[in-house]
C-alpha cells in the first residue's frame, strides 16, 4: 500500500486507457457538492455551471480516446441522493463521454458484496475510496502496482471491474425502464 499523500486527482490526467469507478453506497451527500443535493431536494433547477469542473476532467480525457466508465449497486426504490445523482449527475455527466452502468440488485443478489469503492485506472492501479457510515469521503488509500497486477487479468480489482460490467445495463436503457 501507498501511502494517501498521492495525488487522485492527477490519475485522472495520467491514466492512458480507461478509468473505471465502482459506486456501493445509496448516499454521498456529504461528499462532493451538498449545495447542489440541497438544491435539488428544494426542487431548485440545475445551475448552469453544475459539474463544471469534473464535465472538463471528462472531456479532456474521453476527447483523447480515454474511457471513462461507471458501475453503481443500488436497489429501487431509490433514496433521494441516488435520485439527485442519476438525474442531475449522470444525465450531465454523459455529455462530456462519461459511460455509466446500473447493477440494480433489486430482485437479486449482490455479486459484489463486500467490494468498496473504487477507481481502477488502465486495469491496474487501484484506488479505494473509504467513507464513513454518514457517507462522507474520508480519503483515499493507494495500492502499489505489485507485480502480479502488472498483468490486468490478475488483479482483483479488474476481476471486480469486469463482473460489474457483465451484471449491470447501460444507464439509459435503465433509467428508461425505472427513472423518473
Amino acid at each position: 500500500m501507498i501511502s494517501a499523500s498521492n495525488d487522485l486527482a492527477a490519475r485522472f490526467s495520467t491514466f492512458e486507457e480507461e478509468a473505471f469507478r465502482l459506486e456501493t453506497l445509496d448516499d454521498y451527500s456529504n461528499s462532493g457538492n451538498p449545495a447542489a443535493f440541497r438544491s435539488f431536494l428544494a426542487g431548485e433547477p440545475k445551475p448552469e455551471d453544475y459539474n463544471a469542473g469534473w464535465l472538463e476532467t471528462v472531456s479532456k480525457a474521453t476527447e483523447s480516446g480515454k474511457r471513462m466508465v461507471r458501475v453503481h449497486i443500488l436497489s429501487r426504490p431509490l433514496t433521494p441522493y441516488l435520485r439527485y445523482e442519476l438525474s442531475w449527475g449522470y444525465q450531465t455527466n454523459m455529455t462530456a463521454g462519461e459511460e455509466f452502468h446500473i447493477l440494480d440488485i433489486t430482485d437479486r443478489e449482490n455479486p459484489l458484496l463486500g467490494v468498496p469503492d473504487f477507481w481502477l485506472f488502465d486495469s491496474r492501479e487501484p484506488v479505494v475510496l473509504n467513507y464513513d457510515d454518514n457517507g462522507a469521503f474520508t480519503g483515499p488509500t493507494f495500492f502499489a502496482a505489485p507485480r502480479e497486477f502488472l498483468i490486468p487479468e490478475e488483479s482483483p480489482y479488474a476481476g471486480y471491474r469486469d463482473t460489474a460490467l457483465a451484471s449491470s445495463v447501460p444507464f439509459t436503457e435503465w433509467w428508461a425502464k425505472y427513472g423518473e
